[in-house]
């Protein structure tokens, strides 16, 4: 009896010095790819032959095209971005299906943003969703829990805009010591008192243009990071403005805020809604804002949940552990 050869799918690369990248450390990132998909994958030279089952073989195919395309636009191949092109071909649920699906649109580097420092892609499809809205739509709800990337995309977004001269400004604010902000207690000044409320947002910012960059930009007015409570009477014009946290603001912060929307401008509003610090009786602003908000349909309401999370795997793990316990 004769054995049939398993079927392959071959690919031939033109640069093979940018190979390494593509297939990782020891080829790490071919042995990620492996093990989701269930294919064989052996790199000879420029060349790279894929074995399995024909729904295995086609899903990793697509993962390293993607993955390549990065490498073409000057983008960097880590661990993370191999996990997000597999978490993508995984919402295309293609192992389940006979047929094969074509990479979405959403998936391409050209819906990735690009900063001074950095080209960043969705990880997820929640995020190439998200990406979308926020180009799309001027007021965008990111609602979901820690580690899926909203204020970080929503920030990544803001320098692209202010970097292509789209609005004069970014302005990042989020509640200061939950929502009351009573920062009267703590020792220093006012900036030493509200810094450590406002590092997660500096800590993006310097990530995606440098905090030399950030720190100028700052003194110059082109940044501003603030307290929630420093937005109360002014009108936010030719401004891409990011709320963060907003699921510690109470309805009428909420509503003072976004109420500051002006002529061109960009708003997006952060928060995870089963992660209320407010005082036992306090109405979320989030939660009151989901409520009224839903049927205006130039706001878009993008929900993330623990398959979005681009943090640690155990990270979403937990969420999930905690999700199901108060299910």
């Amino acid at each position: 009896m004769r054995k049939t050869k398993p079927a392959t799918i071959t690919l031939e690369f033109e640069d093979n010095n940018r190979l390494p990248l593509l297939y990782g450390e020891h080829n790490a990132h071919l042995a990620r790819i492996e093990q989701k998909t269930g294919a064989s994958i052996s790199p000879k030279g420029n060349i790279l032959v894929i074995e399995g089952k024909k729904t295995a073989r086609e899903t990793a195919k697509q993962i390293i095209i993607g993955l390549h395309e990065k490498l073409d636009h000057g983008h960097e191949i880590t661990m993370g971005d191999v996990d997000g092109a597999i978490r993508m071909v995984d919402f295309l649920d293609i192992p389940k299906k006979e047929k094969i699906i074509e990479r979405k649109d959403f998936s391409k580097i050209e819906n990735s943003i690009r900063t001074r420092n950095s080209i960043v892609s969705p990880r997820s499809i929640n995020q190439a969703r998200y990406i979308q809205s926020l180009r799309e739509n001027d007021m965008t709800f990111g609602l979901g829990p820690a580690g899926t990337g909203k204020t970080f995309l929503a920030v990544a977004m803001a320098v692209a805009y202010l970097l292509e001269g789209k609005v004069d400004r970014i302005v990042l604010t989020r509640p200061a010591v939950e929502a009351g902000e009573k920062l009267g207690f703590l020792p220093g000044n006012m900036k030493e008192k509200i810094d450590p409320y406002l590092r997660p947002l500096y800590d993006s910012l310097g990530q995606l243009i440098s905090m030399e960059q950030t720190e100028r930009r700052m003194e110059n007015g082109d940044i501003e990071v603030a307290p929630l409570a420093f937005m109360r009477g002014r009108t936010l014009s030719n401004a891409f403005v990011i709320l963060d946290e907003a699921q510690n603001t109470s309805a009428m912060q909420m509503k003072m805020f976004l109420t500051r929307f002006g002529e061109n401008c960009r708003m997006v509003i952060c928060g995870d809604p089963s992660q209320v610090d407010l005082p036992d009786g306090t109405k979320s602003g989030l939660h009151h804002a989901l409520n009224i908000l839903g049927d205006i349909n130039e706001i878009s309401f993008i929900h993330f949940n623990a398959d979005d999370v681009v943090r640690h795997s155990l990270v979403g793990k937990i969420v999930r552990a905690y999700d199901k316990a108060e299910k």
